[in-house]
């Protein structure tokens, strides 16, 4: 039976400042996608509304528009999966094996309190899946709560996008909060790489999570490797 992943989008498309867009570093998608589509996976698309999931303007210029980000733009069946993601309440967690959260700075508004999300998290979990995120979609994990009611990253090892890369990415004062120092007062054992914006993977049991755009290969290679 083929192994099941179900992708997390965001729905928000500006920072606080509506003439600020932002929205879905595309690039996570595709390069998780494509490592997922190698190996014969079924894949699904998830957002807190459902429906379109904006994308991240950034993420759609040199250098980070490489070509599994072009083939999807120039794909038309794959634009419409993003036009119309499904709702977590249209989703039963028992028909995947993992989830993986995509990031952008979009999603540090919706995810974190999306309770639909957070069923979906620890129904997977519990049922023995993989939680995996990458960069800014670990902000998805923030408030995510086992059966016991103890949070899902109290005590793990993890990593995702560093407050020095954003501060060097020059948004530091947009984005609503410091997600690594979240992460760090929720008891999480944060890591991240010694070179901003280089690769990094944190593998934790069933929990796998990327630090920035550019780990996000690596992080669909280690889900991969656990299923």
């Amino acid at each position: 039976m083929s192994k099941r992943i179900l992708h997390v989008v965001t729905n928000v498309a500006h920072y606080r400042d509506p003439s600020q867009p932002t929205g879905l570093w595309l690039g996570e998608l595709t390069h998780a996608w494509h490592v997922f589509a190698d190996r014969g996976y079924e894949q699904h698309l998830v957002s807190p509304l459902g429906g379109a999931s904006p994308l991240e303007p950034r993420s759609l210029k040199w250098p980070m528009l490489d070509n599994t980000a072009k083939s999807w733009l120039n794909d038309a069946a794959a634009m419409a999966r993003l036009a119309n993601t499904s709702r977590p309440e249209d989703v039963r967690s028992s028909d995947f094996d993992a989830i993986y959260f995509t990031g952008g700075h979009a999603v540090m508004w919706d995810f974190p309190d999306d309770t639909g999300l957070q069923r979906l998290t620890r129904e997977i979990y519990e049922n023995g899946g993989i939680v995996s995120s990458v960069c800014h979609g670990f902000c998805g994990l923030l408030n995510t709560r086992l059966s016991d009611g103890s949070l899902l990253v109290e005590g793990r090892r993890l990593t995702g996008y560093a407050w020095i890369e954003e501060v060097l990415a020059g948004v530091a004062s947009k984005v609503p909060y410091n997600a690594e120092q979240e992460m760090k007062r929720r008891g999480a054992r944060y890591e991240k790489a010694l070179l901003p914006f280089t690769s990094k993977v944190v593998v934790d049991g069933r929990l796998v999570t990327g630090q920035n755009p550019q780990s996000a290969k690596a992080t669909a290679e280690q889900v991969a490797a656990l299923l």
